[in-house]
């Protein structure tokens, strides 16, 4: 459980959190609650907060992947409530964490990793839109063999045997964009 002020700066959170986020409350307070949680995760989010900081909610839950201390990952539940004092403005934000207890490390990119090259990248997101060897092609100014090259490069790196399947580990691994579309790699995750 942590306590927000209304830029989402980590004001207090009990040990637990710390735990999870760093040794001390030094490592944790102080800190944008943006920066504690995956890159993938962070735009919907930041949506959620806006609309409770603006008075439009008073609570809201969502999934998140969080980035842990060390880089490590972990998958959870995230409840935020808005705290208003004596006006009507919010005052604090107050976050629940729960993480979902086989979810430590599990398969999940930290975002110091950068993994895919701009080309990867693109590959990457016209397949997880649909879009067919030729046409990809085409876009990208690349060849039919070329785009195949890419994708079976893609495929190894990510230990998987055909196109859907990749997609599906992308974004399990937080390297897809979540709540966007069409698809978009996360840039933390680009050379």
């Amino acid at each position: 459980m942590a306590s927000l002020d209304p830029m989402l700066t980590v004001q207090q959170a009990n040990e637990e959190f710390f735990r999870r986020f760093g040794d001390s409350s030094a490592d944790v307070c102080g800190r944008n609650f943006r920066d504690l949680v995956h890159p993938s995760v962070q735009q919907p989010l930041m949506r959620q907060f806006s609309r409770l900081v603006e008075g439009k909610r008073q609570r809201f839950a969502s999934h998140v992947v969080a980035v842990g201390s060390e880089d490590s990952a972990f998958a959870g539940t995230l409840t935020a409530a808005a705290v208003s004092g004596d006006t009507p403005d919010v005052a604090a934000i107050l976050v629940l964490m729960r993480s979902s207890d086989d979810s430590q490390d599990a398969g999940v990119v930290t975002h110091r990793k950068k993994i895919l090259s701009e080309i990867d990248a693109r590959i990457l997101e016209g397949i997880a839109a649909g879009q067919s060897t030729i046409p990809l092609a085409s876009r990208l100014y690349l060849s039919r063999q070329g785009v195949e090259y890419h994708v079976t490069g893609l495929l190894r790196k990510l230990r998987v045997p055909n196109r859907a399947a990749l997609v599906s580990r992308a974004y399990s691994m937080g390297v897809l964009n979540v709540g966007t579309w069409p698809p978009k790699v996360v840039e933390d995750f680009v050379k």
